[in-house]
């Protein structure tokens, strides 16, 4: 299946989900009702949600519970959005300005706040303490994720296992914490949960090391972003640590220098280096390796169309061109 076909096996539910978003967004404050709808309307892929949806309709489920687990998962992305567009000084996103753009990081930083805690009084009306539990820890990795990246802004020397800790915290976390919901509200086993669970870290996975190989060999159309923004902000993602490591030492140490400057003026060079160093290819094997696990572990669910929607899911994320 493409991404439209998964969502029509879905529609309903994104629709109920769809709808719950803007009734939640709504404040009698106008700035937080601009913000929010424009970014939550801003054209994203609603991927999140949709995995807590498949996963619950995996298992069975047939409530309604659901649908408010994946508004919520999906308010806690936008929130991290907002605030990541202002720490990164991001300016386009989506072929479009990001809100810091637009309002200025003071009113995008409050808004992130806003939908954040908005997003916890809907886990209360959720009702169930396993929920609170999975998203409170979830997004306390999210934070930490960021911290962590913080540290490794214009580090030459951050290594491999250090970038894969950041995105297993600041991106695969909540793929995690969203399929697991899916197995919580459907009350299937523990092993069941887990299953879930690993699905989503193997997928959130390869979700940002497609992400991290396309900023560097697409163009600002096809991933709506600049391209080069890792390397502008000093961000030394997977394609360019794997340069580093198979550059010679003037090579290395010229790249070096780069990263603890940032900046685009030497976009040409880096580009050359991950081009001659097989870089793309490496990350991009290493993210069809995640997806292959993130199927491997849907093996414990029972056999239905929306675990097949799941299996596609993972064969999207590293297939994509944006």
């Amino acid at each position: 299946m493409d991404i439209k076909a998964l969502r029509q096996l879905i529609a309903d539910d994104m629709d109920a989900v769809d709808k719950l978003i803007i009734q939640q967004l709504k404040s009698d404050v106008v700035l937080i009702n601009q913000i929010g709808a424009y970014i939550v309307h801003s054209g994203g892929k609603r991927l999140r949600p949709m995995i807590v949806l498949l996963a619950a309709r995996a298992c069975g489920y047939a409530g309604s519970k659901h649908i408010n687990l994946a508004a919520i998962i999906e308010f806690i992305h936008t929130a991290t959005l907002l605030h990541d567009d202002v720490v990164d000084g991001s300016d386009l996103r989506r072929n479009r300005e990001t809100a810091n753009a637009v309002w200025g990081n003071e009113a995008s930083v409050l808004v992130g706040d806003f939908l954040y805690s908005r997003s916890f009084e809907m886990m209360v009306e959720v009702g169930q303490m396993p929920v609170m539990d999975i998203l409170s820890h979830a997004t306390n990795r999210i934070a930490e994720g960021e911290v962590l990246q913080l540290l490794n802004v214009h580090n030459p020397e951050t290594s491999e296992a250090e970038y894969m800790e950041v995105i297993k915290r600041k991106t695969a976390t909540l793929f995690e914490a969203g399929s697991r919901l899916g197995g919580v509200v459907a009350e299937i086993s523990v092993q069941q949960q887990q299953a879930l669970a690993d699905y989503g870290l193997h997928l959130g996975i390869a979700f940002q090391l497609v992400d991290d190989a396309l900023d560097y060999h697409s163009s600002n159309e096809e991933i709506g972003k600049n391209v080069g923004d890792d390397l502008a902000e000093g961000k030394p993602t997977l394609p360019l640590i794997q340069a580093m490591k198979k550059s010679d030492q003037q090579q290395r140490q010229r790249l070096a220098t780069i990263i603890e400057n940032g900046g685009l003026e030497e976009i040409d060079f880096v580009l050359q280096a991950i081009h001659n160093s097989d870089a793309i290819s490496y990350t991009q094997q290493l993210a069809q390796q995640h997806a292959e696990l993130a199927k491997q572990a849907l093996n414990h669910l029972p056999d239905s169309d929306y675990r097949l929607a799941l299996a596609d899911l993972a064969d999207y994320s590293v297939a994509r061109t944006h």
